[in-house]
């Protein structure tokens, strides 16, 4: 079947890296205030239809998004117009900044990339969001996180060897844990930017539902209460590592080339 050229450039345009093309925006919001630093950005479709994309960016505390128009022959961003995926690329690489209408000027310094999965679930965190064109209704002081948890787990204590119950909350980079669900000053605080592997552990003949959290300085023993909690914090735990680890790559990558 051919193709019509209007679709070949939409495929095009499609095709870039940094497109995540089931993404919405109220996970979009969520992923880049958890996720990026300042000038992390994305392409995703927008809620006009077929033909429109919207590019959201972080800066300081806040999103803002941007709307893009395929015309059928160009691709309309703002008052520029570009021929092809590769000219409005270009034009990211050497004129980066975009000011919206509050007059914040805002860099464009790495793409968000798509092959990290799109965690289902939310909790909370305050987002203050600014949108650049009136196509997308504004909505301010919204509150949701992606891939937080928390729960009881039994850790495995480091010198006497005793399971201790303790409560646990994944926020962000940390994996906290308490003494009890509403103590307010955690026993410990895990950077997860230190961990090296989590996985389930055989080690315990007892135990099957054993998470492993290797730090690289220790090694933690989570004994959760069923397979599929222990397979919900394993899974979410390594998402949040992964997105730390091909954020470290782009950033090396972007310093190398400086």
């Amino acid at each position: 079947m051919n193709m019509s050229e209007q679709d070949l450039n939409t495929f095009e345009v499609e095709n870039l890296p940094w497109y995540h093309p089931t993404l919405s925006r109220h996970t979009a919001e969520s992923m880049l205030m958890q996720n990026g630093t300042d000038g992390t950005y994305l392409l995703r479709p927008s809620s006009k239809g077929q033909g429109e994309y919207a590019l959201s960016v972080k800066c300081e505390q806040a999103v803002k998004h941007f709307n893009i128009v395929w015309t059928g022959s160009q691709i309309r961003f703002g008052q520029c117009q570009f021929n092809s995926a590769a000219d409005f690329v270009e034009h990211f690489k050497n004129k980066p900044l975009l000011c919206g209408e509050s007059g914040q000027v805002v860099l464009l310094k790495i793409p968000y990339p798509r092959d990290i999965s799109e965690p289902d679930m939310y909790e909370c965190v305050t987002v203050h969001a600014e949108f650049s064109t009136a196509n997308e209704p504004e909505r301010n002081n919204m509150d949701f996180s992606v891939n937080s948890k928390e729960g009881f787990l039994t850790k495995l204590g480091r010198h006497f060897k005793t399971w201790r119950t303790r409560w646990f909350v994944l926020q962000r980079n940390e994996l906290k844990y308490f003494k009890q669900k509403f103590s307010k000053t955690p026993i410990r605080v895990l950077d997860l930017n230190e961990c090296r592997e989590c996985c389930q552990d055989f080690s315990q003949k007892d135990k099957s539902c054993v998470i492993r959290l290797d730090m690289g300085w220790r090694v933690f023993l989570l004994y959760s209460v069923s397979d599929q909690d222990m397979e919900d914090w394993i899974k979410r735990i390594n998402w949040r590592l992964k997105a730390n680890r091909t954020r470290s790559s782009i950033n090396s990558g972007h310093s190398g080339t400086s």
